[in-house]
């Protein structure tokens, strides 16, 4: 059954709704997991999908998200916010807000936004903001805007969430590199996983990461960068096997600067809907010991977006 987009919103044609019923994952997620790539959709009639939007989903509430986070066996989100609600971030600080502290945020602001919003946006649990440069979701930024806003949100202790896809890395990298803050890569970039993974194409995001220790990258999405699946569906155990080797390249020689998250729910996927749940049995093929896992799930999630308690943790700044 079609799942509803409420408020005077027609979601758009031929929209992949959100996985009903997921399986329990089979594998078990340390305690204290942090699914920290996800997003919540409205709901339309309570916070409207933003007029500049490129789609327009069906709604996905805190609620189902927050049911998802318990089903899985996560213990906290980090939200990001979606382009179909643009700078309107109140979708996104009401799921935070609702979390009893286990959630944080990424926002997408102007230049315009004053800094007592700034500050606003920071005791509600948002951590950084996100900079899209997919020219299919979103329209053009100046750099000088955005240069302009990670200067302002350095002063937070915020970072920079950057999503790209892979073929513009070269024309973008003189700005990336010259962003103050720590930088985190939405699914690595997005590389074309039909390359081989010691082609030019990847090795240069490997250089990306290697030559600035500020950069960080989500390992996540497989289910959008994968070509040949199999997919995670029909308690698939093996899915995604052609991402497999980049992703865990990745996790394996940068630990303790990768994240990674669901993507829940889903926006714009063409081709499937994968089952959460099968999305998480994923994890061990990229992360394959226990003390990875801890890095990828817990230790780093908490450094980045809930350092105080990292720190109560002893697991440093």
């Amino acid at each position: 059954m079609s799942k509803p987009t409420t408020g005077d919103f027609t979601k758009t044609a031929g929209w992949l709704d959100w996985y009903t019923g997921p399986a329990k994952p089979t594998f078990q997620l340390p305690a204290g997991a942090v699914d920290a790539h996800c997003h919540v959709f409205g709901p339309g009639a309570e916070f409207p999908y933003a007029p500049e939007r490129k789609y327009t989903p069906c709604d996905a509430s805190k609620h189902e998200l927050y049911a998802l986070r318990d089903h899985l066996g996560f213990a906290r989100n980090v939200v990001v916010q979606a382009t179909c609600h643009g700078a309107d971030n109140r979708a996104m600080i009401d799921a935070c807000v609702s979390s009893g502290g286990k959630a944080r945020g990424v926002a997408t602001v102007r230049r315009s936004v004053t800094d007592d919003e700034l500050q606003a946006m920071h005791a509600a649990g948002v951590r950084g903001v996100r900079f899209n440069f997919v020219k299919r979701l979103v329209d053009f930024t100046p750099k000088d805007e955005l240069l302009e806003i990670a200067e302002r949100i350095a002063k937070l202790g915020w970072h920079v969430v950057i999503y790209f896809e892979a073929v513009d890395l070269p024309e973008l990298w003189d700005f990336f590199t010259a962003l103050p803050t720590t930088v985190v890569v939405d699914h690595m970039g997005r590389p074309d996983v039909t390359q081989p993974i010691d082609g030019p194409e990847f090795a240069l995001f490997l250089k990306f990461m290697r030559e600035h220790p500020n950069v960080w990258s989500k390992v996540s999405c497989p289910e959008r960068l994968s070509a040949t699946g199999p997919k995670a569906l029909d308690g698939e155990q093996a899915a995604y096997r052609d991402v497999v080797p980049f992703a865990r390249r990745v996790v394996e020689e940068f630990p303790d600067r990768v994240l990674w998250g669901t993507d829940w729910p889903h926006p714009n996927l063409k081709d499937h809907m994968p089952d959460d749940g099968l999305l998480v049995d994923f994890i061990p093929a990229i992360a394959p010991t226990p003390e990875l896992q801890k890095k990828l799930l817990v230790d780093n999630p908490m450094r980045l977006y809930w350092p105080e308690e990292a720190q109560v943790h002893g697991q440093g700044a």
